[in-house]
């Protein structure tokens, strides 16, 4: 009986802890927003993933106060996007300014550090 009430909580759960985020990285936006002088910040997302999850609560807000950057998520089941961004881990933050890598970090989910990655971009 308690294998089974476990396995309803997990379940019903966890759902509660998955988020959605619009993936909405591709290669023809992440080129043209770089053509454009626009920081990007790139974010590689895992619905399951409890830092990803913190990490877009700082990003609804940091899209409202950074109107110049343009941001990027993708699943990082996308191997073709990690490997063309060389990005091995999701909860990964990567910020290009003029077709250069300006910064990058793993698991960050503090406003004060995120906003202050995005910065070094800006």
């Amino acid at each position: 009986m308690k294998k089974y009430l476990f396995i309803l909580f997990f379940v019903l759960g966890t759902n509660s802890f998955a988020a959605e985020v619009e993936m909405n990285f591709t290669k023809d936006a992440f080129i043209n927003a770089q053509k454009s002088g626009k920081t990007v910040v790139v974010n590689s997302w895992n619905k399951w993933c409890g830092t990803c999850i913190s990490q877009e609560k700082v990003f609804k807000k940091a899209r409202k106060d950074f109107k110049d950057v343009v941001f990027l998520s993708y699943a990082q089941k996308n191997k073709d996007v990690a490997e063309f961004l060389n990005i091995d881990h999701r909860s990964t933050i990567v910020v290009y300014k003029n077709n250069k890598e300006i910064s990058r970090a793993i698991g960050i989910t503090k406003k004060e550090q995120i906003y202050a990655l995005i910065k070094k971009g800006t």
